[in-house]
């Protein structure tokens, strides 16, 4: 009899056990555990409503198209200092010695360089000169217009490479610290998806704390694989796995997003060389796109000689460009490094990024 007290209180103690833990279950962390009743009711219909629901939480990018020119408005108020500023200069009814320096001052301040301000001065005086004592405004800006178009180029070969035939296309980002490289990788991503392209990001900046966790953001909003690897990992590891991830999914482009080096240690400069080593073991990287802050200046230029000298660049993405009245950056860093300018930041919104058009740009300086 004392035997089957026992048992029975050993089964009381189990019961109780199992209903504690049942309970602390349900409070753990918000989450609901589901009985097996429950899990049995689930039908086909009612998973196929959880999954749209999941979808209908990605979120749909603005197409790509018009993005700079709906931004026209604020990239003209915030570089009105190289536009309307030299039109207010080149508008006076008489141009002499005293209003030429004031105009190279404001180009130089615009970050434009001294060549480049040299070339544009010449070629105002020349078509200044041409239109004699009678200048209308309307001269005087397509005069402007003119100069600034012949130096920012339109004929530079800005397309952007993601794509590639039987492979996923690579795009790795690079770049200081504090530039906006993750932020940029992500927006990249979402114009990406905004054009019908699947996309996987390599988390490969594994030295800055967080920065993993960001891009994982950014990528699960669009419904793009992110690959990671431990922090403080190797960066090539993750960016190799990356493009091996891309591969085996058949994405249409990797895009990855490098460690924010400083460009005055040498070491940190050979690894992203490493990076890109590692990557063409198994596909060739087909853009690498340097980040500039534009409110840098010419440090910015500083930095873009350095990364140059590491790794082919093939375009610039200038950040920030909204926050600057030093537009001039866009003319110097191309003459600095020979290779267009691809892509502008012109805003903290996720879709705040576009193609760069030379023509919308220097139509945006001089409006008004």
């Amino acid at each position: 009899m004392d035997s089957a007290l026992v048992y029975a209180a050993i089964a009381v103690a189990v019961i109780l056990t199992l209903a504690i833990s049942v309970v602390a279950l349900r409070r753990r962390g918000g989450a609901q555990a589901i009985e097996p009743a429950a899990s049995a009711a689930l039908t086909a219909e009612t998973r196929e409503v959880e999954t749209s629901a999941i979808v209908l939480e990605l979120e749909v990018p603005e197409p790509a198209a018009g993005r700079l020119h709906r931004l026209r408005t604020r990239l003209a108020r915030s570089n009105s200092a190289i536009g309307q500023g030299l039109l207010a200069l080149l508008s006076r009814d008489t141009i002499d010695t005293a209003t030429w320096d004031e105009i190279e001052e404001t180009l130089l301040l615009a970050d434009l360089g001294v060549g480049p301000t040299n070339e544009i001065i010449e070629r105002l005086r020349t078509a200044l000169r041409v239109e004699g004592g009678a200048r209308s405004a309307d001269a005087v800006k397509e005069a402007l217009r003119e100069a600034l178009l012949a130096l920012v180029d339109p004929g530079m070969n800005r397309e952007l490479v993601t794509a590639a035939p039987n492979r996923p296309a690579v795009v790795m980002i690079v770049g200081v610290n504090g530039t906006g490289k993750t932020t940029t990788t992500g927006k990249l991503a979402r114009l990406l998806v905004a054009e019908g392209r699947s996309v996987v990001l390599g988390a490969a900046d594994t030295f800055r704390a967080a920065a993993a966790e960001q891009l994982q953001t950014w990528g699960d909003r669009v419904g793009a694989v992110v690959v990671r690897g431990p922090e403080g990992g190797d960066p090539a590891a993750v960016a190799f796995d990356a493009v091996s991830a891309g591969v085996r999914d058949g994405a249409d482009t990797v895009v990855i997003d490098t460690a924010g080096r400083l460009h005055t240690k040498t070491g940190l400069m050979d690894e992203l060389d490493k990076v890109k080593r590692v990557i063409e073991k198994q596909s060739q990287v087909d853009e690498v796109l340097l980040v500039l802050d534009a409110t840098t200046g010419q440090n910015g230029l500083v930095q873009a000689r350095v990364f140059a000298e590491s790794v082919n660049v093939t375009g610039i993405v200038l950040t920030k460009l909204d926050g600057t009245a030093r537009g001039g950056i866009v003319i110097a860093v191309q003459r600095e490094l020979g290779v267009p300018v691809k892509l502008v930041g012109l805003g903290e919104g996720p879709d705040d990024l576009a193609p760069f058009d030379p023509v919308e740009f220097v139509d945006a300086l001089v409006a008004g």
